[in-house]
């Protein structure tokens, strides 16, 4: 029997060692193949990969109302960084680009991962959907080059608000927890700094709407920076 999984032991730092190769990986690719090929097969990938989870988790074996729902962000961010992948459309990515750089990367450094370590599926699933959201955003920005602006500032602060308040709402009702919105989770995450529930949401919305205010601001900057014609 597989050992529980701990926060940066073996495993942990292992894949953090991958999640750098293949970002590295991932932002050559984009510069020397920009064409959609490698795009349009990263977002198979994502999509394959986000509906076998939702596939296990809902078979009536493994059913369980406050943990098999596609209701957390990441299962949203999974279909729609597929689409960003397959499409490059601006929205698409826009999204993909906050989630992924913000919500995900912080799956990697805290993740809320209870249960068994490496060979275990659910092990595999936690870290290949978490690794897939930040490699399609790095790839996407600095492969790619598509570039995030206020508008997506917007589209993102408005749509990410709207999850919230509906989870919110569903979390009372139906007694679950989803998004940590109805309390914090088991393991030590930056929400113990910000109090107890419900106070630490606001905190915790106004922190994430600033970091991502500040990962748009220097692309905006450049626009006006950089001479029309000159490379970004």
């Amino acid at each position: 029997m597989a050992q529980d999984f701990a926060a940066y032991g073996p495993s942990h730092w292992i894949v953090l060692a991958v999640f750098a190769a293949g970002a590295a990986g991932l932002v050559v690719l984009g510069r020397v193949h920009p064409g959609r090929a490698p795009s349009r097969v990263l977002a198979v990938l994502v999509l394959a990969l986000q509906l076998s989870i939702q596939a296990y988790s809902l078979a009536p074996s493994r059913f369980a109302i406050d943990h098999s729902l596609p209701l957390q962000l990441s299962d949203l961010a999974g279909y729609v960084t597929a689409y960003a992948l397959w499409s490059h459309r601006q929205w698409a990515f826009t999204l993909t680009y906050y989630w992924g750089l913000t919500l995900s990367v912080q799956a990697l450094v805290s993740p809320a991962l209870r249960g068994p370590d490496f060979p275990h599926i659910t092990f595999i699933a936690f870290w290949g959907i978490h690794l897939l959201a930040v490699w399609a955003a790095i790839y996407l920005t600095w492969g790619v080059r598509m570039r995030p602006d206020w508008r997506g500032y917007r589209l993102a602060v408005v749509v990410t608000t709207a999850w919230a308040v509906t989870m919110l709402v569903f979390n009372s009702v139906a007694g679950t927890n989803y998004g940590f919105l109805n309390g914090k989770p088991a393991q030590t995450s930056l929400l113990d700094l910000f109090g107890p529930w419900p106070w630490y949401l606001l905190p915790e919305f106004l922190l994430v709407w600033g970091v991502w205010a500040l990962m748009t601001l220097p692309w905006t900057m450049r626009r006006h920076l950089v001479p029309k014609g000159t490379a970004s």
